[in-house]
């Protein structure tokens, strides 16, 4: 469900940023040529910094250009020839700028949503007994929220992932061995 909403959002953004374009070439078609009016496509690249895809901005940046210099041809005629063609060249690079700019912007985006992915998996699969948990002094069984008492080993095997395995620690073992020594000699 999340997939398609972000889906459709980007489809929007995507219709958005087309029709921002056909807007700003339509301005510079109209405009006389001494006008700055590719600067206006600045702000297309800065919508596609929004874009899931990383390289969405770079194509962007390549078509937004494009239209730069096609404005360059079918705008009316005005300005001296050296301003118009400098302003240009500045739209160009503004452009451009601006595309680099945001590209290590969207590199580093796109890791933190990856991490971010990560971290909930990690966080789906970790079970974590904490808080106060009342056990008997003597049995070491542990009593639940509804009052029953339980094994150590079946209660935080029930509220974790933890699997347990059983052996003897060595000073156990040294009373255990010595208690089955005594039994032998006492046996008759």
């Amino acid at each position: 469900m999340e997939n398609t909403a972000d889906q459709n959002r980007q489809t929007r953004l995507l219709f958005f940023i087309g029709l921002l374009m056909i807007l700003f070439l339509g301005i510079d078609f109209l405009t006389e040529l001494g006008v700055a009016d590719g600067v206006l496509y600045i702000s297309v690249i800065l919508l596609a910094y929004n874009l899931r895809q990383q390289k969405a901005v770079f194509y962007l940046a390549a078509l937004c250009s494009l239209l730069t210099i096609l404005g360059f041809f079918y705008s009316p005629p005005g300005g001296e020839l050296w301003k118009v063609v400098a302003n240009r060249l500045l739209a160009l690079y503004a452009i451009w700028v601006t595309a680099f700019i945001s590209w290590p912007r969207k590199k580093v985006e796109a890791q933190r949503e990856q991490m971010i992915i990560e971290l909930k998996e990690a966080h789906s699969r970790i079970k974590i007994l904490s808080g106060f948990l009342p056990i008997c002094a003597f049995c070491k069984k542990i009593r639940d929220d509804q009052g029953q008492w339980h094994q150590m080993e079946a209660y935080i095997r029930n509220h974790s992932q933890v699997e347990f395995s059983h052996g003897l620690c060595h000073d156990c073992a040294e009373r255990v061995l010595g208690e089955l020594s005594e039994n032998k000699i006492k046996a008759p």
